[in-house]
């Protein structure tokens, strides 16, 4: 066995010390939200509830999935995911392509390199948007949650670096073999930059998750939004107006701002707890290792 010095054994305690108490600086949040969630209205609202729920209840819970509306915006977000997911990882693949090649190969290339650069600097407003949504005939179409931010440049400026970095090699042994840049693309780059596109591909799902302001924007059809916005108009309208049924009002009384908004908290972020794991091996994989020999 290795012998460790005082020195370094000091270090290595101070070390797992400082990243237990990082681990517990990214956990501990969550589990407060999920205490709140999981306690009763008075507890939450008088905040004394930390890390424990305190006089414990689903109520939150049972409360959301009551609504029938609930499961027909889960399917919409869903369904955003699948069909956003598809189409924005297709466009960043063949614009990142092109743009990681040299200026000799790609003539206009350092044009529209700048062209997607500027985007990121001056980022357009809420209403030239929304104006070019609803003249373009997309208002109230689920369309209008993809199209939009279809092309996502940030992400195409990380896969372009990163098909930048691959060796000159695996391109020019494909041509050699007689494959055609769509070929080379998919059959060679793609399979080589699982571990970017893991990355990405979790940028973007979250992307299409969280999002919830855009269907509040361009959508008038409660039956119509993504899963978060119908979240948050729960939360926003969780007051006595325009109820008459006694036992809504009861229901309404067991509920309080903080408990639904922790429960909207904890849902939002299940799925994204389920899919990390799967992405997580690709972060630490080997990019190129083995892609070359000799």
């Amino acid at each position: 066995m290795r012998y460790k010095s005082m020195p370094r054994r000091i270090f290595e305690l101070f070390n797992y010390a400082f990243l237990l108490a990082l681990g517990l600086l990214c956990v501990l949040p969550f589990i407060h939200v999920i205490a709140i969630s999981l306690s009763s209205a008075v507890e939450a609202s008088a905040n004394r509830v930390l890390f424990w729920p305190r006089e414990f209840q689903t109520f939150a819970y049972e409360w959301l999935f009551k609504k029938k509306e609930i499961w027909t915006t889960l399917r919409n977000s869903f369904m955003r995911i699948a069909i956003g997911y598809c189409v924005n990882m297709l466009l960043i693949l063949i614009t990142a392509y092109p743009l990681s090649k040299e200026s000799g190969r790609f003539k206009a290339r350092t044009f529209y390199a700048w062209y997607f650069f500027f985007t990121m600097l001056f980022v357009n407003s809420i209403v030239p948007v929304f104006l070019i949504v609803r003249y373009t005939g997309l208002m109230g179409s689920f369309w209008a949650l993809i199209i939009p931010g279809a092309v996502q440049v940030w992400n195409t400026i990380l896969m372009m670096n990163f098909f930048r970095s691959l060796p000159k090699e695996l391109e020019e042994s494909a041509l050699m073999d007689g494959a055609g840049n769509v070929q080379t693309l998919f059959r060679i780059y793609v399979p080589v930059a699982l571990p970017a596109i893991a990355t990405i591909s979790l940028f973007v799902v979250l992307h299409h998750w969280n999002s919830w302001f855009d269907g509040f924007l361009y959508l008038a059809d409660i039956s119509a939004y993504p899963f978060q916005t119908y979240l948050r108009s729960l939360v926003a309208n969780t007051n006595m107006s325009g109820i008459t049924n006694m036992m809504e009002i009861e229901d309404i009384l067991k509920l309080s701002n903080k408990t639904t908004a922790a429960a909207q908290i904890t849902l939002g972020a299940i799925p994204i707890f389920i899919i990390y794991p799967f992405l997580q091996r690709y972060f630490v994989k080997g990019i190129v290792i083995g892609s070359i020999k000799g």
